[in-house]
C-alpha cells in the first residue's frame, strides 16, 4: 500500500519601498528575523543562524495566546546578495513532516524593490491559507521594518 502526502504551496508578491540590499538584510539578520518574520500574536527567537551556503538555521516561534511553541530550521540553498535566497525549512515536530523549499527573489524597481517568494512543500496538516495569512502578516511587518530612511548612525 503506498501513501501520498500532498504538500501546499504559497506563492506572494510585493513592491516594498526599500534598496533590494536592505531587505536581503532582513532576511538573514537574527535581530531582524526576530523583529518580522513571526506572524501577528506569534514572538521569534533565532536559536542558531549560519548565513551562508550549506549554512543552516534554527527558529522557534511562540504563541502569545497560548504559550507553545514550535521550532523549525533549514538550511541555505542558495544566496546572492541583494537578489536571491532560497532555503530549506523543517519543523521539529513529527506531525509536521516533510521538508519545505522557500524561495525569495529579489528584484530592482523604479519605486523600491519587487518581492516574490515561493514556499513549497508545506504539510497538509497546516491549512494553504493559513500560511498565506501569516506570510501576509510577516510581509507587513517586514514592511515596517525596511522602508523607514532613518538618517544618521
Amino acid at each position: 500500500m503506498t501513501t501520498t502526502t500532498t504538500t501546499g504551496t504559497v506563492t506572494l508578491h510585493r513592491v516594498l519601498r526599500a534598496p533590494a540590499e536592505r531587505i536581503y538584510r532582513a532576511f538573514l539578520d537574527p535581530d531582524a528575523m526576530c523583529k518580522w518574520l513571526p506572524p501577528h500574536g506569534y514572538t521569534g527567537r533565532v536559536l542558531s543562524l549560519d548565513a551562508r551556503v550549506g549554512g543552516s538555521y534554527r527558529m522557534q516561534f511562540t504563541n502569545m495566546s497560548s504559550g507553545g511553541t514550535h521550532a523549525f530550521g533549514g538550511e541555505y540553498v542558495e544566496l546572492v546578495p541583494g537578489e536571491r535566497i532560497v532555503h530549506t525549512d523543517r519543523f521539529d515536530d513529527p506531525n509536521l513532516p516533510g521538508e519545505m523549499r522557500t524561495t525569495v527573489q529579489l528584484k530592482k524597481v523604479i519605486t523600491g524593490t519587487e518581492v516574490s517568494i515561493v514556499q513549497a512543500g508545506i504539510p497538509a496538516v497546516i491549512p494553504t491559507e493559513m500560511c498565506y495569512l501569516g506570510w501576509q502578516e510577516s510581509l507587513q511587518l517586514l514592511a515596517l521594518l525596511v522602508e523607514p530612511e532613518i538618517p544618521g548612525e
